[in-house]
């Protein structure tokens, strides 16, 4: 018999655990299968860690890890990873916008030996704003078009994966963790499994616009020099017209002598290319931030408590 390990990030999640926990554990009892559910608490402020103590002592199926504070969603899923023992690996939310009800025909399609990972993709994004939804669509072209990193519109973080897969994904142990693009770069059989799009049953979306607009740009960095390379061009292509406007002035000085006309024009020039120059030096800056913190080899999470014997307590 196979063992399924569920991993479930938790960020003040109070609201929705319990309703989480009925659902899932319903679903995956008719599974005839052995399994996990590793709750990680990503460091809430809330009650989540005690009703995942609670849940602990009445169902010896949950395992909790507890982090030391707040080190994000990335470092949650990669610490629930590194500590499951499943055959097969899933990370679901706990808001049910991943619905556990699923899980049945993944597991049947991986088990049919044709595929290695079923992920899933939302086919709407209704209940969500229109100009969120705009941008996540404007930028799962772009990443797709600059990197070699393959993610469908609509990708969620909820998929079923089998075992080699998980470790490929765990000996990825970069820093600056982007999953989504992780998934789509280790390669293997994906199957893409298309859902309407499900409302949280409780409490409040985590992830605001700026957060998001943060997370697609580490995403890109992480996955691309597309950014560095357009620096370039924008440098070559700015050095090429600064030489040839010094020669027309060079030229028109000759000519005309007149040094005074063109002032206004000149520092909206200056103007522009300064505002060029301060954009590149940011995308460098960025790059630089990102080698920075992968230098520091600083871990990716700490875990402070939990109620699983062996743990990868800090990785």
């Amino acid at each position: 018999m196979s063992t399924v390990s569920i991993i479930v990030p938790c960020y003040n999640e109070s609201e929705s655990l319990p309703i989480f926990y009925r659902e899932a554990a319903k679903i995956l009892n008719s599974l005839d299968e052995e399994y996990e559910l590793i709750f990680v608490n990503d460091g809430s402020s809330d009650d989540t860690l005690s009703q995942l103590r609670e849940l602990s002592n009445k169902d010896n199926h949950v395992v909790y890890l507890s982090f030391s504070r707040n080190f994000g969603k990335e470092a949650a899923m990669f610490a629930g990873f590194c500590n499951s023992s499943g055959d097969y690996v899933a990370v679901m939310d706990a808001d049910l916008q991943d619905p556990p009800a699923l899980l049945p025909d993944m597991l049947k399609i991986l088990k049919s030996g044709e595929y290695d990972s079923v992920a899933t993709r939302r086919t709407s994004r209704a209940g969500e704003p229109p100009i969120r939804s705009w941008f996540a669509k404007r930028f799962y072209q772009l990443i797709n078009r600059i990197s070699d990193a393959d993610i469908v519109d609509g990708a969620r973080d909820f998929r079923l994966m089998k075992r080699d897969m998980v470790e490929a994904i765990i000996a990825m142990n970069e820093y600056n963790r982007f999953s989504k693009g992780i998934f789509g770069w280790v390669g293997f059989r994906t199957y893409w499994l298309p859902y309407e799009n499900m409302e949280r049953i409780a409490g409040k979306t985590k992830w605001n616009f700026w957060k998001l607009m943060k997370y697609a740009v580490d995403g890109i960095i992480s996955f691309s020099q597309a950014p560095l390379s357009i620096a370039s061009c924008f440098g070559i292509m700015m050095t090429v017209c600064s030489f040839l406007f010094l020669i027309l002035i060079i030229a028109r000085r000759l000519m005309f002598g007149d040094p005074v006309a063109g002032w206004a024009s000149t520092i909206c020039v200056i103007i522009f290319i300064g505002g060029l120059q301060l954009l590149c030096i940011g995308i460098i800056g960025q790059y630089l931030a990102k080698t920075y913190m992968e230098t520091k080899h600083r871990p990716h999470y700490i875990i402070s408590e939990s109620n699983k014997k062996s743990i990868d307590k800090i990785r």
